[in-house]
């Protein structure tokens, strides 16, 4: 029976990929999953667990009948995974992503591919601290906001395919261009991840053999750094690929700091509380607004 994505490859079976792979074939959406990766043992794994139909490491000959492609891999990856589909990927084939950063998406698909317009970036604002394909779920895009990044040459068929294809996974889908979506991106998802890592690792460095500084931590701090056991790997090529928008923001935070460390220094009790006063009422407006798809 066909379906809206035919054949699916899904290069990178992890949280992202095989959550993806669960909710389209919930939806009946695909008629066929195969999974591209490079362990044997994630992707024997995934078939077990009935995430993928059927997998491979080459990807060359995975794609070379594909209808469908999704790109779920570290973005230090991008380069090499467009270089090895570029020629086998069939005229018919429609591509989409699922990572963070789109300009750096939208440069390595100009730079490999022959039909550029066959691809629509996206970036599903979901996940977990978590990894591999024994994290992903079927839920885990539902009611959640997927950014597609479309260009001028995008072909409107693909994207009609790919808006339907993070539609069937339970996304709400919204279009913006890359260099917006970054610039977002990096303010509300890239900084939190740099915040995170450089307070556990200044926490870090303050034992002193006697103490652990860990040891006195409770719920808040746990609550802060929660994002900071996600994969470093990842955020590293993350924040390398958005590095002219990510620098923007560590200033912005820094100066926010500056200002509170000044406020400190002088004793300034009044200043303290109306950052801290403005900084809650804008957190609670968030979360009044947007609360429920969180």
């Amino acid at each position: 029976m066909s379906t809206p994505l035919g054949h699916l490859v899904i290069i990178g079976v992890g949280l992202i990929g095989g959550s993806a792979a669960r909710a389209l074939k919930k939806a009946g959406a695909v008629e066929r999953v195969t999974g591209v990766g490079r362990s044997l043992a994630n992707l024997e794994k995934a078939k077990q667990l009935g995430v993928v139909d059927a997998f491979a490491t080459d990807i060359a000959k995975a794609v070379h009948d594909a209808d469908t492609v999704l790109v779920s891999v570290p973005m230090g990856a991008y380069e090499t995974v467009f270089s090895a589909m570029a020629e086998s990927l069939p005229k018919k084939a429609v591509i989409t992503d699922a990572g963070s950063t789109k300009q750096h998406a939208i440069d390595m698909a100009h730079k490999h591919l022959r039909n550029t317009g066959c691809f629509v970036p996206a970036h599903p604002i979901a996940g977990t601290e978590d990894s591999g394909v024994e994290a992903s779920f079927t839920e885990l895009f539902q009611g959640r906001l997927c950014i597609l990044t479309p260009g001028d040459g995008t072909d409107a068929d693909a994207l009609a395919k790919i808006k339907a294809l993070w539609t069937a996974t339970g996304s709400r889908v919204e279009c913006m261009s890359a260099s917006e979506h970054d610039d977002l991106l990096a303010a509300v998802s890239h900084l939190p991840h740099i915040a995170a890592y450089a307070l556990v690792n200044a926490v870090r460095k303050l034992g002193n053999g006697e103490n652990d500084p860990f040891k006195f931590a409770a719920g808040g701090f746990r609550d802060f750094t929660r994002i900071a056991s996600s994969s470093p790997a990842m955020w590293r090529d993350i924040a390398l690929a958005n590095k002219n928008s990510l620098l923007h923001k560590i200033d912005g935070l820094q100066e926010e700091l500056s200002i509170l460390r000044e406020a400190l220094e002088k004793a300034d009790g009044g200043k303290l509380l109306d950052d801290f006063s403005k900084a809650k009422q804008a957190r609670d407006d968030w979360l009044a607004k947007h609360g429920d798809s969180l």
